[in-house]
């Protein structure tokens, strides 16, 4: 297992002392200057050129230069080399440098945090980010209070409270907090989000420390209009940067296939040296002895044996060209222009946000083209973090259908309610389009103003009509209540004050019954101004339908049907209900809630038991259902990623609920899905599954199923996730988030992507690729990414084939020269061969080639397979391409030898000499190139045939130009082919020669492509045969429009089951804070509006691409299912633990259907498409029948937790499988 830790400490324990930096700096802790680049100015020369010489091309390059700088053995002269090896290293680095520059950032946003020691107290004011991890020492809220958002930390956007410790909640005046002198002992720096451990030892005593009275860095300030707080961690101490991963060097599979080649290639290289060494051996000892008297061996060679050794080397010098230098200037310049592509793309521009896509790295844009996995996060990535109210039941009326039909046209209009005459204090914002509802308000209808009395009463929210909810949800359904006229306006530790249809009434507040993970529902008793007590209760429809008085079953069954279209929209849902209680009833009651509120043992199972008594025999009023708004398009984005065979995780730091309800919004959970697993990190300083030991079964699991949602995972289990799936499955990984938490993810994954959300930019300054909507990642993979994938894989093959090309004809010719080392062309040619001749048509193949348009590349997402499955370009693509070049180097070399050998001139000269053939042959091969370019580049451009056709006219320039009687006559010894051109070109016999060897080069090549086409063609070979035909059934707009709107947030709808997913704050509410008055302002502040906001958290589904030899029998509707249906074995849970929250115990979230029976094995059972069984059974066992909630159906999980003999563990990971009635995308 890979740790994430960026700063490792040997620390036992942190000593602070407040505003004393002379003490504190003697610990040499660190400071507050955060930076992500990999080099600074010392470092960038040693580390540069140290990456750079890890390619293996370029240690092997440098190898060349050295040999070529001994004259005994050099043919070529050491510039040919020394300078394109300078360029290329030179080139790389100010590219490295320039990468590395925008990624490097001082986290915080105002500069001057650098300078920030431990030991200091600092001032935050409202909505700004958290500089350090700080002890929290008093605030401009009474009691200490601050209120805070931990979105960039855990993806929760649910505000959390921190107060002080109550000895220094009243150093609010910068004269007091100037003076203070405590000092600290606590932990070491660690990566425990969720834990602190500390003393504060102030005037001689000593006052325990907790998380609740600490800022993390990351964190935001919320509603508070200022605090101070001490700096405990600063910069790579503080618990985020301990979660973040290294920088890394990211390198693409390509990459590193060619490193592999390379040496293949050199070692290729040896052999042909070898074997010509031992020919000029074997010629130098038979034949070359006989020159001796006239020809003698040049110093110090005085052996046919050291000639040999010395020819070796002059042949690894003269056929080093395999693999010239220019390829790896080319791959920089093509990679460059593909980031430019990308950041110039005007369809992946958000004009909301004013941002453009930008490549933020120039390496890894072919990687784009392998992508198999994505990890996503949640908030803020997938979702907008936006709750509205959708639509309502009211005593057995739906409402909310917001579709008006025109009779006259017949066509379909939204209208938007104005609630603006009726209410004046309603909130501009609020969207709603059924005006029936608003009429039963205005008429009177009780039932109505129940439902809305009991939304603006039965709640945590606190302020004004500036709402601060504990979860945008409460806030919705507030928000909601406001707008139809019940307007929450004021609260005290014991009144609620709201404005009823225009008139002030006081309810005086009796008790919260507050919200946990294990009630699903929240209540409150009040006595309205006529002294009638009435309790109110809103929670999941699974927990409180339950408890209603049996005359209410008819509307309860209305209601239930409800609930199920409402689910089906991927719609969040509560129901809603009321008790009246007597005098006699509430005094009795009251008197057992407080006896089990100041109970010193088993406190919270005795107020348990108390809502338990009082939340029966209620009457129902209805439901409401909430819609947590996708981002948009983000349901067809997933959908054609799912098309394109990529798997889609989840990584989240939310709850399983939040999560599973998202997963249904995107139509990653359908309910015709067989496998879906959902892990769930309870307690957030376990994680057993990520463990050595048990990470196989983990991603064997995870892997055999359709969808993946890992819950209340940490940053840095997200990173380890992600190293699993590269570790066991080699993969190309994506992931994708727009907050600190998922750094580490993003740089733990092969490309990193970061989303410019409203949480900070930590996430795009750490990644790879930076946009600003989650739908723009469908054209990043699709588009660009299967389009530079593409380019490189036909840039490569083609570079080599023309370079073996080159290259062999002087193997061939050594037969022939007495292995003499002599070379073919002159030096010039092999030196403007890969630098003029053929250099810019492949360069324009490989910036502009594209087989299909892009629209295309959207519509057929299959078409993104083959760089998954690395088909364009692999080995055995490699030695065909060599193949090729081998024998179109035979071709070059023996047709014009055999040609020229018995041709002669017009006037009877022979043609057979060194120059002749020298010319013919370089005509023939730049010749041959060029046509097979024109054949490989699939779509051409003005750049293309200017590219091509100026490169095959530079030739003949240039090299009429070299030959010329001026040039000669200026150097006279340097130009030794003086004429040569003019009188060879001038031969017919010659121009026949070319013509011939390009027909035997090229002809067998157009035979193959045509058999292959019509033989077994591909994908894209059969769009482009049907291109003037129009795609069916799979277009963008027109298949997945049928799947809803994009602007709606949801793909589709969902019918015959509800899930128990149910729209709440899914931690311990508000209500002992609201109730003890410690939130009460002193005065009366006016603060920003607590907007919703992205974060981010999760990392989206995974759905396992199925291997063929799995089997697939029918399911029961007689439909095969494209995946798996069973997959049984024995196999060990991943943990075996139950959550803990607030120090207490807290049960897994477990359904309410099945039986929670000890299990040491699970197995996987097929869900038919009727009829669900429980996932998990233990051992042979059948599960207990279900309960009325019918959980399964409800959505996501068949049974509880699994848990071993012997009761739960306070730590872990509890693992949920379940069989999950999803639409399959594939």
């Amino acid at each position: 297992m890979t740790h994430f830790v960026s700063h490792v400490s040997a620390e036992e324990e942190r000593r602070v002392r407040a505003n004393d930096r002379e003490y504190n700096e003697k610990f040499q802790y660190a400071s507050n200057c955060i930076m992500t680049s990999k080099y600074n100015i010392i470092t960038f020369l040693p580390v540069n050129l140290f990456e750079q010489f890890q390619e293996v091309a370029n240690t092997y390059f440098l190898f060349l230069l050295i040999l070529q700088l001994i004259p005994q053995i050099s043919s070529l002269s050491w510039f040919t080399t020394i300078v394109p090896l300078a360029l290329v290293l030179s080139i790389t680095a100010v590219k490295d440098a320039t990468d590395d520059y925008v990624s490097m950032f001082f986290i915080l946003q105002n500069e001057k945090w650098m300078n920030v020691r431990v030991g200091d107290i600092i001032k935050l004011e409202n909505n700004q980010f958290v500089a350090a991890d700080l002890l929290l020492l008093s605030s401009s809220e009474p009691h200490g209070l601050c209120y805070i958002e931990t979105a960039e930390l855990d993806g929760e956007t649910n505000m959390k409270v921190r107060q002080s410790v109550s000895v220094t909640s009243e150093l609010g005046d910068p004269n007091n907090l100037a003076s203070f002198d405590g000092e600290v002992v606590c932990e070491p720096p660690n990566n425990k989000l969720d834990r602190f451990c500390g003393t504060l030892y102030w005037r001689d005593k000593k006052y325990t420390l907790t998380n609740q009275n600490m800022l993390l860095r990351g964190c935001v300030l919320r509603n508070t209009e200022a605090c101070y707080g001490l700096v405990i961690f600063a910069g790579p101490d503080t618990k985020l940067m301990q979660n973040s991963g290294r920088t890394k060097f990211k390198r693409t599979s390509i990459d590193r296939l060619m490193n592999t080649l390379v040496l293949w290639i050199f070692g290729f290289l040896v052999c042909m040296g070898v074997i010509l060494a031992v020919g000029n051996a074997v010629w130098e000892r038979e034949v070359g002895s006989l020159f001796q008297s006239y020809l003698p061996w040049d110093p110090p060679v005085d052996n046919f044996l050291f000639s040999a050794f010395l020819s070796f080397w002059s042949y690894v010098i003269i056929l080093n060209t395999v693999v010239p230098i220019s390829l790896y200037v080319s791959v920089e310049v093509i990679r460059l222009g593909h980031s430019y592509f990308i950041n110039w793309d005007q369809q992946m521009f958000c004009s909301q946000c004013n941002t453009a896509a930008e490549a933020r790295t120039t390496t890894l844009n072919e990687e784009l083209g392998q992508v198999e996995y994505i990890f996503s996060d949640k908030t803020g990535t997938l979702t907008q973090n936006i709750m509205s109210f959708n639509k309502c039941s009211i005593n057995g009326q739906t409402y909310g259908k917001y579709i008006h039909i025109n009779i006259h046209t017949h066509t379909n209009k939204r209208y938007r309610l104005d609630f603006t005459p009726f209410n004046p204090l309603a909130d501009p914002d609020f969207c709603f389009y059924d005006d029936t509802l608003l009429e039963s308000v205005k008429v009177g209808d009780l039932h109505t103003h129940e439902f809305f009395r009991l939304l603006s009463l039965c709640h945590t929210v606190m302020r004004e009509l500036v709402y601060k909810a504990q979860s945008p949800d409460e806030g919705a359904l507030v928000t909601a209540a406001r707008n139809f006229g019940f307007v929450f306006r004021s609260r005290t530790p014991g009144t609620i004050t709201t404005i009823e249809m225009g008139r002030p009434v006081t309810y005086t507040l009796l008790a919260i019954l507050d919200f946990n993970n294990i009630r699903k529902r929240m209540s409150v008793i009040v006595r309205n101004p006529e002294g009638k007590i009435r309790l109110y209760c809103k929670g999941a429809d699974t927990v409180l339908l339950e408890r209603l008085h049996p005359c209410n079953h008819e509307l309860m069954n209305i209601t239930s049907d409800h609930l199920n279209e409402y689910a089906a929209d991927g719609l969040r849902t509560l129901a809603l209900a009321y008790r009246d209680l007597s005098e006699d009833e509430w005094e009795a009651w009251s008197a057992s809630h407080r006896c089990a509120d100041k109970a010193t043992d088993c406190r919270e199972d005795r107020l348990a038991a108390a809502y338990e008594q009082i939340e029966q025999d209620m009457m129902l009023l209805g439901a409401t259902a909430i819609e947590d708004k996708l981002q948009e398009g983000v349901p067809e984005t997933i959908a054609v990623l799912s098309l394109a065979n990529i798997k889609i995780w989840v990584l989240t730091g939310d709850k399983q609920e939040t999560a599973v309800n998202i997963g249904y919004s995107c139509k990653m959970l359908t309910d015709d899905m067989t496998e879906v697993f959902i892990i769930s990190g309870h307690t957030v300083q376990s994680a057993h599954a990520l463990e050595a030991d048990m990470e196989t079964e983990f991603v064997s699991t995870a892997c055999a199923c359709k969808a993946v949602i890992c819950c209340r995972v940490t940053p840095l289990q997200k990173a380890q996730v992600v190293e699993l799936i590269k570790k066991h499955k080699k993969a190309v990984t994506l992931a994708i988030g727009d907050g600190a938490n998922d750094v580490s993810m993003i740089k733990s994954a092969h490309i990193g992507v970061g989303i410019s959300g409203q949480e900070g930019i930590q996430a795009v300054l750490a990644s790879d690729y930076s946009f600003s909507q989650f739908r723009f990642l469908q054209r990043l993979l699709l588009v660009h990414g299967r389009w530079s994938y593409l380019r490189m894989c036909r840039f490569l093959c083609y570079f080599f084939y023309k370079n073996f090309a080159f290259t062999m004809v002087h193997f061939w010719f050594g037969f022939f020269c007495g292995f003499s080392a002599q070379t073919v062309y002159d030096q010039y040619f092999i030196t403007l061969y890969n630098i003029v001749y053929t250099s810019l048509p492949v360069l324009a193949m490989g910036i502009f080639d594209q087989d299909v348009p892009d629209q295309r590349s959207l519509e057929y997402p299959k078409l993104y397979e083959p760089g998954q499955l690395n088909l364009l370009f692999n080995k055995k693509e490699f030695f065909i391409c060599i193949a090729q070049g081998i024998y179109t180097s035979v071709v070059l070399f023996f047709v014009p030898y055999a040609v020229l050998s018995d041709a002669t001139q017009s006037n009877g000269v022979p043609l057979a000499d060194y120059q002749t053939f020298a010319v013919t042959t370089a005509t023939a091969l730049v010749i041959v190139v060029s046509v097979q370019i024109t054949l490989d580049t699939g779509f051409w451009t003005v750049i293309n045939h200017v590219f091509v056709w100026g490169s095959l006219g530079s030739y003949f320039t240039i090299m009429f130009a070299l030959h010329s009687q001026t040039l000669f006559r200026i150097f006279p010894n340097q130009f030794h082919f003086v004429g040569s051109a003019q009188s060879t070109l001038l031969q017919p016999v010659v121009w026949l020669t070319i013509a011939l060897a390009t027909a035997i080069c090229i002809v067998p090549v157009l035979a193959f492509r045509f058999l292959k086409l019509d033989l077994k063609p591909q994908l894209s070979d059969t769009l482009v045969r049907q291109k003037k035909r129009k795609p069916v059934g799979r277009s963008v707009g027109g298949a997945w429009r049928g799947m809803g709107s994009v602007s709606e947030g949801r793909l589709g709808a969902r019918g015959g089951s509800r899930r128990s997913g149910y729209a709440f704050a899914h931690q311990e509410g508000f209500g002992e804070l609201i109730t003890s008055g410690k939130n009460m302002r002193l005065s009366s502040l006016a603060l920003a509006t607590f907007a919703s906001r992205h974060s981010s958290s999760w990392i989206d589904t995974l759905r396992r691409k199925k291997h063929t030899h799995a089997h697939t029998p029918p399911s029961a509707s007689g439909e095969c299912s494209p995946a798996p249906s069973c997959v049984s074995g024995s196999v060990p849970p991943l943990s075996n633990s139950s959550s803990v929250l607030g120090g207490s115990q807290d049960t897994p979230i477990e359904e309410e259907t099945g039986a929670a029976a000890p299990a040491q094995s699970m197995q996987i059972v097929p869900a038919s498409s009727t009829q669900t069984t429980p996932a998990l059974a233990p051992d042979s066992e059948s599960a207990a029948p279900q309960g009325p909630a019918q959980a399964l159906n409800a959505g996501v999980l068949s049974s509880s937790a699994v848990r071993c003999h012997g009761g739960d563990s306070p730590g872990g990971w509890t693992l949920t499988l379940g069989t999950v009635q999803v639409s399959c995308l594939l």
